[in-house]
């Protein structure tokens, strides 16, 4: 069964959404995780906006990257710079993509502003996990490379 790997800083807000979604829309056929460089604990308010979806991650956990998950992943996907700068090094049959979304945990203000970042940036990853689906569907377990390489997992 083909992995995949959502990771971000701390493994609180943007990684635990793509790992929520993706469950939900890759479906039974691939292996889902989330981690982070550090972490941060998982955030009440992505938990809240993925609830307001009919997503539940109240029982995830903010996890350090799991380094044997890491290099067995089919597709590795990074939802910040910080993430894609630290990660370890994949072997060279990871396909690897970045997405980067501002880190909704970061905002300031009144917590119906700050629900407001979270919803934007919880459609953005949808959005991304429903064309990474469909890429995924389309070209049957083989994945594009950044620079169109097509790999078989």
């Amino acid at each position: 069964m083909p992995k995949i790997y959502f990771l971000c800083t701390g493994n609180a807000c943007r990684s635990q959404m793509a790992e929520g979604f993706a469950q939900q829309l890759l479906g039974p056929n691939w292996q889902v995780a989330s981690a982070g460089v550090e972490t941060h604990g998982l955030n009440p308010l992505a938990v809240q906006v993925m609830s307001e979806v009919g997503i539940d991650i109240s029982d995830h956990v903010s996890k350090l990257i799991d380094l044997t998950y890491l290099n067995q992943c089919a597709v590795v996907v990074t939802l910040c710079g910080d993430a894609r700068d630290r990660c370890p090094v994949t072997p060279a049959t990871v396909t690897r993509l970045h997405w980067p979304l501002p880190d909704p945990a970061r905002t300031t203000g009144s917590v119906s502003d700050q629900l407001l970042v979270f919803r934007q940036v919880r459609d953005q990853i949808k959005a991304r996990v429903i064309d990474l689906a469909r890429d995924l569907e389309c070209f049957g377990n083989v994945a594009v490379h950044n620079d169109n390489e097509r790999l078989q997992y």
